[in-house]
């Protein structure tokens, strides 16, 4: 496919905006294409140690850890993850800063050279950009979420030392299947033949393991091979057959932190002899480690709660939290979604917690975006119809709903999608609503 006619000047936005019509999908597995580029680049290697997160949920939050951990032990590290919240910049960090715009800049260009008459995505772009910056960056250690899926993702082109799949759900089931024993052979394409593979998860799906071992990987599994276990209220145990920590609580709030933690830690046992192993740099990793829209609080009346909740899976875990931890008042919900995702799953995981909801619109911010009353109507329908349920036209009219209607002691949680997550923030920072650590 030939090049679309380019912006000049080149801004970041503009660059942004440009890839989004090279390609005529925005998704597109496969990694011929994205390694060829790759090759025509040099394919300098990101960092000498290179880390893969994959996984159905938890692939941020993992990498957080990761991140924090190796930078406390005096790594180098750099660190890919998708899709960001606020700005493009968030997607690439290095050494615990986001990468600035002539940074990108200078990687799309190259990228833009490179490629000739290869057709490439907006996330393949991204992928390439981030490993461009990586490698000219000096890094001890280069740590990389997966995106879609996993054996076809283009973080893929990368052989990892060391591979984490966290957890294992539906979700993407268009592209990856439709059970776990599927999916879960997808996620299991970012291992390698004798490298260490660490699956976050106690009950993974056959799939995976059965993947894994056909592909020769040095499998390592919650609940056989290293466990963890809630210690105190204060503290929490992580352990194999060698050693035990006893470490901090994480100030990220969801009980899947702990496995996600858990995962992180046996990363780095396994590849300890490369890197070393420090129980202080661990311990001061697990209380540092942020990241954004997960059970992210905002003080104030009403309390504001962020989260990005996208998947049933994933809104398991919010009940579990809402339960563990009841407001003294209401608990409003402010929800949107996009219409290729499980809706009702989600719904159906959360429809008892909530005494009102807040219908959010994302059809203008998204073309697979659902409007409000076509959400609305999957909410009713999975609960009394005459539950208080109101319809706006975008999540910041919703949020503005909420707020209206909230009293003392409530709490308003936006949850659905990173969409939503982005426009809660920017709400959060419009009100001057501050921040819970």
């Amino acid at each position: 496919m030939s090049n679309p006619s380019a912006p000049s000047p080149r801004t970041l936005a503009q660059w942004l905006d440009y890839q989004q019509r090279v390609h005529p999908r925005s998704i597109e597995l496969g990694l011929m294409r994205v390694q060829e580029v790759w090759r025509r680049l040099g394919a300098p290697a990101a960092a000498p140690i290179v880390i893969t997160v994959g996984g159905t949920n938890g692939k941020g939050s993992t990498v957080a850890f990761l991140e924090a951990m190796l930078a406390a032990s005096g790594k180098r590290v750099g660190a890919f993850t998708s899709p960001h919240l606020l700005n493009y910049n968030e997607r690439v960090r290095v050494l615990g800063s986001d990468a600035d715009d002539a940074s990108l800049i200078d990687a799309f260009e190259r990228i833009e050279k490179a490629r000739g008459e290869i057709a490439l995505t907006y996330f393949e772009f991204g992928t390439l950009a981030a490993l461009w910056i990586f490698a000219q960056s000096a890094l001890d250690v280069a740590v990389l979420e997966v995106g879609l899926g996993g054996r076809l993702d283009a973080v893929n082109i990368v052989d990892a030392d060391a591979a984490i799949v966290t957890t294992v759900d539906l979700d993407h089931q268009d592209w990856l299947g439709t059970d776990r024993d599927s999916i879960g052979r997808e996620k299991a394409g970012i291992f390698r033949a004798e490298r260490p593979a660490i699956v976050g998860e106690a009950d993974p799906p056959a799939g995976l393991i059965e993947a894994a071992t056909k592909i020769g990987a040095s499998l390592q599994i919650c609940g056989r091979d290293f466990a963890f276990e809630r210690v105190d209220s204060q503290h929490w145990r992580w352990s194999n057959a060698a050693t035990a920590l006893t470490l901090p609580l994480p100030r990220l709030l969801a009980s899947c932190q702990l496995a996600n933690a858990s995962a992180a830690i046996a990363a780095l046992y396994a590849l300890r002899e490369r890197i070393g192993w420090s129980e202080a740099a661990i311990a001061a990793g697990v209380m540092r480690a942020r990241v954004g829209a997960r059970l992210q609080r905002f003080g104030g009346t009403p309390q504001l709660i962020v989260d990005v909740a996208h998947n049933p899976q994933a809104a398991r875990v919010l009940a579990q939290w809402l339960r563990a931890t009841p407001a003294p008042g209401r608990t409003l919900a402010v929800f949107g979604a996009l219409g290729d995702k499980d809706v009702r799953g989600i719904v159906d995981a959360l429809a008892g917690e909530f005494d009102a909801w807040f219908i959010g619109g994302l059809a203008t911010v998204s073309p697979r975006g659902l409007d409000a009353q076509a959400l609305r109507d999957i909410v009713t329908a999975a609960f009394d119809a005459n539950a208080r349920v109101t319809t706006h036209l975008d999540v910041t009219e919703a949020l503005a709903g909420a707020f209206s209607f909230a009293r003392e002691g409530d709490r308003v949680i936006a949850f659905g999608s990173f969409f939503v997550a982005e426009a809660a923030l920017r709400f959060a920072s419009a009100n001057a609503l501050a921040g819970v650590d």
